[in-house]
């Protein structure tokens, strides 16, 4: 059901986007169509009816390679204090806290909109390792900053 929800998210966010666009270039003058006419060409033309199943399909793909996990070296008791300032930096912020778990945010409104309110980025511990879990944008940025810090907190002990 998560799945689907968010492919729906996605289909919808693209849809506002192309409805954007129309809108600024009705606004700009830089089309020579009227919104109706630019619609009914979207879904009259070949071309048009291309970009609406190609827009289907990333949309119901977008869960699979947009989520992702990633492993970095560290432990969440010892090295709490760095995962929450590189997770801040980010722009999460810490919601909930569970033995074993850390869970983030996006810490603006504008942060949680940008990411379709699907921020939330969980981070366990498994061995020696963190696991953090989450939408790619957010984990990638949140493991690079996160590695950085630990490894300076470490060069520097």
């Amino acid at each position: 059901m998560k799945y689907l929800i968010r492919s729906v998210k996605y289909l919808l966010a693209l849809v506002v986007l192309y409805l954007a666009v129309l809108m600024l270039m009705t606004l700009t003058r830089t089309s020579l169509l009227s919104p109706a006419e630019s619609l009914s060409m979207l879904v009259h033309s070949t071309r048009g009816q291309l970009l609406i199943a190609a827009v289907v399909v990333l949309a119901a793909l977008y869960p699979r390679f947009g989520f992702i996990s990633r492993r970095v070296g560290g432990n969440l008791r010892t090295d709490r204090e760095q995962i929450v300032r590189a997770f801040e930096t980010e722009g999460f912020a810490l919601r909930r806290e569970t033995p074993g778990e850390l869970v983030f945010r996006g810490g603006s409104l504008i942060k949680r909109l940008g990411l379709l309110f699907e921020d939330e980025i969980r981070v366990t511990q498994q061995g020696d390792e963190l696991v953090l879990d989450g939408i790619r944008r957010g984990v990638a940025r949140a493991a690079y900053r996160l590695g950085s810090y630990l490894s300076y907190a470490r060069d520097h002990e």
